[in-house]
């Protein structure tokens, strides 16, 4: 049985879910949880076979399972394409298995949807990005529908924020939050 964890929309008819994989899921998780109109980030693990992955199983490449954040997000303050532009421009998603010096199939890039709709819009958004000429290198990221979803233990959840003097957070994380708001400064949570 997946496990859905208790990411549970406080309004379901008002909220959606989209799963993205961006490297370190602490990297992402730190720009996210600034983006206005995101109401829930959670760390975890999906689209791998192996159910209730560790950590360490996960790092060790041997589940499938992908490094990602589970974003809710209210439709009527940000769009699924706006999310789509924060995270095409925070990771680099031309590069195979790997986000700077984090290598292995779990830091792919990856789209995870939740509903049809989503991946039309994931969908006509590559399509647009491939003839826009914005990457040297043809855009890897993976895209499929979310399955065997399962969040990340207590200790990698709001990492950045608990831990912002670790190494990893001020030379990797630090630097796409910075580049997040000035790039995005109009949807920065206030």
């Amino acid at each position: 049985m997946q496990n859905t964890s208790s990411f549970t929309p406080s309004e379901p008819a008002a909220r959606q879910v989209i799963t993205l994989g961006g490297g370190c899921f602490w990297c992402t998780e730190a720009v996210f949880v600034k983006v206005q109109g995101i109401t829930d980030v959670e760390n975890g693990y999906c689209n791998g076979h192996t159910d209730n992955p560790s950590y360490e199983e996960v790092c060790s490449g041997e589940t499938g399972h992908n490094e990602v954040v589970r974003l809710e997000f209210d439709p009527a303050q940000i769009s699924l394409r706006e999310i789509l532009e924060v995270f095409f421009v925070i990771h680099d998603p031309t590069t195979l298995n790997q986000q700077g010096h984090d290598v292995g199939t779990q830091y792919r890039s990856g789209i995870y949807t939740s509903t049809p709709e989503q991946l039309a819009v994931v969908d006509t958004f590559l399509a647009e990005l491939a003839v826009s000429g914005s990457y040297r290198k043809p855009v890897v990221t993976e895209v499929q529908p979310l399955r065997n979803y399962w969040p990340a233990e207590p200790y990698h959840q709001d990492y950045f924020e608990n831990h912002p003097g670790h190494g990893y957070c001020l030379m990797v994380a630090a630097p796409k939050v910075e580049k997040f708001r000035k790039t995005f400064a109009n949807l920065v949570k206030h």
